[in-house]
């Protein structure tokens, strides 16, 4: 379950004609906000099912507090809106008054994904969800999400009011009693009792005019304590060890960086719509000619020739059971790490075929790269032996290198003859140019170049790989089709499957020339 929440805002309540309504803003389209487990969603448009069974009215997202139902549901290209009817309940009549009040100023939208995945930035973007629940809540995440309007009937005698936020006297609790410091240093300066003010204004100046007046406080608490205050037994945390809770701080932890480099340098392009496990991608294997002519005589003529290449589609998918139990109990909720988990393996196992396929697909240019660690002419010759081979063949230059991770740290340590970085660790410093090998990104390892073309370091590449290529000589082709679920009742829990089709294309294989490196 994905809770959406909405943040705090003004509303207005008037005599209506009988009705007990609220209406507004359920959730906004494209806009990013941070959940309460630490995930940020994004709703698209259209993810929000506007028939079907009516969403619940509940309150603070407690099945168990249901106190309506949504009964219309509209939207356009800013976001989803609806109203609600609240029922003529003891329940409902509160939440009526907190509504009309201000205290219950936002409302919540409890969601089920159908089709969700994870961006590049780590966004969980929805495109379609089943609408479970909307609830009021007094606080939230998405500030365009808000009740614009409640309507009540003429016996709660409501006139319109606009909601003002009232003022609010904040008492400073009393610190506990500690060892009179009047008696510890009777050469220490001694200090009246501070005002409440002055003991806020301090604490927010800090050092030593917190430390002073804080001194003060317990100066007077020492002095004024009873000989019975002293003598009270002290309740520890440790008498009390039954009704300690043991928070858990979520998120859970992520150990695992889900990127696709590979498929992120190339892009993915759409599978074709149709059936059949294949497509076909024509490729041009001959081309037409053109030469000098001689008057009287026939002129150059070559017939094109394009082949009918087949590209198979490759099904990635990944399924668990969870209990309900394990829905229902853990907190932060155990299934929305698992299903982030899944479409994260997901994105792991594609972009793991399309580095073994660009690998596959590889032309051997011949050239070797014998590490030597003052003596950059080996690599400088095989990038540019690797690059040649491209230009000749297709008339086109290089765009990427492609490394595993220990060629890139062979890379960073390619000095010259005066031990200095051939490419440097920062941007300006380096012998070639301006290359910045070092300031790598560890989210997408797109962030620098080498020779001036696109750098891109993939742990799914074997060990001492190291490739030219121009991109347009490899393609990736891709259908995420997300999450599939279904209920067990037999085991108490739901089996839910993320899956997609992907497949991949070596276009030219002379664009993607191979290097031997040699450690």
């Amino acid at each position: 379950m994905i809770r959406f929440t909405a943040s705090p805002v003004t509303i207005s309540a008037a005599d209506g004609d009988g009705r007990r309504e609220i209406m507004g803003v359920a959730a906004p389209y494209n806009v990013e906000a941070v959940v309460a487990d630490g995930t940020t969603v994004k709703f698209l448009p259209g993810s929000l099912p506007l028939d079907g069974a009516a969403p619940k009215l509940i309150m603070n997202h407690d099945l168990t507090a249901a106190i309506g139902v949504v009964t219309e549901r509209a939207e356009d290209e800013n976001g989803v809106y609806f109203v609600a009817r609240i029922s003529k309940t003891a329940a409902g009549n509160d939440a009526l008054e907190l509504a009309k009040d201000g205290v219950l100023d936002a409302v919540s939208v409890g969601a089920e994904p159908i089709e969700a995945e994870f961006d590049d930035n780590g966004v969980l973007v929805v495109a379609l969800a089943r609408w479970l629940e909307l609830s009021l809540v007094p606080l939230g995440a998405f500030p365009q999400a808000k009740i614009t309007q409640v309507a009540a009937s003429k016996k709660e005698k409501e006139t319109m009011s606009e909601n003002t936020t009232p003022e609010v006297a904040v008492e400073v609790p009393a610190a506990a009693p500690t060892a009179p410091v009047w008696a510890a240093a009777k050469t220490e300066r001694q200090f009246n009792l501070p005002t409440p003010g002055e003991y806020m204004a301090a604490m927010h100046i800090g050092g030593e005019a917190w430390r002073n007046v804080n001194a003060a406080y317990k100066q007077h608490q020492a002095k004024n304590q009873t000989a019975i205050q002293a003598a009270l037994a002290q309740d520890l945390t440790t008498d009390t060890a039954g009704l300690l809770p043991t928070p858990v701080l979520g998120p859970v932890f992520e150990d695992l960086n889900f990127v696709r480099p590979v498929v992120s340098a190339f892009g993915t392009r759409a599978m074709p719509n149709g059936n059949g496990k294949a497509f076909i991608r024509p490729t041009i294997t001959q081309h037409t000619s053109a030469a000098t002519q001689t008057e009287g005589s026939a002129v150059s003529s070559t017939k094109m020739t394009i082949a009918s290449n087949s590209v198979t589609r490759t099904t990635v998918a990944g399924g668990v059971f969870i209990s309900q139990q394990d829905i229902d109990f853990t907190d932060p909720s155990a299934l929305e790490s698992i299903l982030r988990d899944l479409a994260g393996q997901y994105m792991i196992k594609t972009d793991d075929i399309a580095a073994d396929a660009l690998v596959a697909g590889a032309t051997a240019s011949g050239s070797t790269w014998t590490f030597n660690s003052t003596n950059p002419a080996s690599l400088i010759a095989a990038l540019y032996d690797a690059a040649r081979e491209i230009q000749e063949d297709t008339n086109f230059v290089p765009t990427h290198i492609f490394a595993s991770p220990n060629v890139w740290e062979l890379l960073g340590k390619q000095l010259d003859a005066d031990g200095r970085p051939v490419f440097g660790y920062s941007q300006g410093g380096s012998i070639i140019g301006t290359n910045a090998l070092g300031r790598t990104d560890g989210l997408s390892y797109l962030g620098t170049n080498v020779m001036g073309l696109n750098f891109v370091v993939d742990n799914n590449f074997a060990t001492n790989t190291l490739l030219v290529v121009r991109a347009q000589g490899f393609e990736c082709y891709e259908n995420v089709r997300g999450i599939m679920t279904k209920e067990d009742p037999e085991l108490l829990g739901r089996n839910f499957t993320y899956y997609g089709y992907f497949a991949n294309f070596v276009a030219d294989a002379t664009m993607i020339q191979s290097i031997i490196v040699s450690p």
